[in-house]
């Protein structure tokens, strides 16, 4: 996994030598229309190519983006708050780094603070983030708690994921209602069965 981690891009977009330019990104989209079977100069098609660029450009925004930095400004007057923080039921759509298909689920993340806490929308923007690149579901999870681990250092950090995969919604096996679920535990959400049950019971309460 360590490997696997140190050839992904984690921190900067990729260099303007490296990445394809948009009218060479628009001829790709053209040649895998013409590959489906279709023309890509008849009308309702002339303007997909330019559409698909600027849907990518929205759909994998995560690599323009630092996740340490979106964590950098926490609080640390919080008269020695010490229970659990949780976020549940944070949609996202992400992208299968296997069929570039869509990924669409909930992200629960919790975390126990160690005198820093960070703003909830943060941590709402770094799942995005994450999110927001081609992903498998559990690099992805792994990711973002190993992210709010090694920044704020807290006592202990949880995300689970549960999401659709339509690689195996809609193509495949089409198994169409089943959801997977992954999650990562560290410190003492990992050590303190006290700790996990007590998640556990958090995310299952309904409003």
């Amino acid at each position: 996994m360590q490997k696997l981690l140190a050839k992904r891009p984690t921190t900067s977009k990729p260099s303007a030598r490296t990445r394809p330019s948009e009218a060479e990104a628009m001829a790709a989209v053209k040649t895998l229309i013409r590959w489906a079977g279709d023309d890509p100069t008849r009308e309702g098609l002339v303007e997909t190519p330019k559409r698909v660029v600027e849907a990518y450009r929205e759909f994998f925004a995560g690599y323009e983006q630092n996740p340490d930095d979106i964590l950098a400004k926490t609080f640390e007057e919080v008269e020695d708050y010490d229970e659990i923080v949780l976020l549940k039921n944070m949609r996202f759509e992400s992208h299968c780094e296997h069929h570039m298909v869509p990924i669409i689920g909930k992200a629960h993340v919790a975390y126990i603070p160690n005198r820093k806490v960070v703003g909830i929308s943060k941590i709402a923007r770094l799942v995005d983030v994450f999110a927001k690149r081609l992903q498998t579901q559990e690099l992805m999870t792994k990711q973002i708690a190993e992210t709010i681990e090694r920044v704020l250092k807290p006592r202990g950090v949880a995300v689970i994921i549960d999401a659709y995969h339509e690689c195996m919604t809609t193509r495949g096996v089409h198994k169409s209602e089943t959801t997977t679920v992954t999650s990562a535990m560290h410190g003492v959400f990992k050590s303190q069965a006290t700790s996990r049950a007590e998640l556990m019971s958090l995310i299952q309460q309904q409003v």
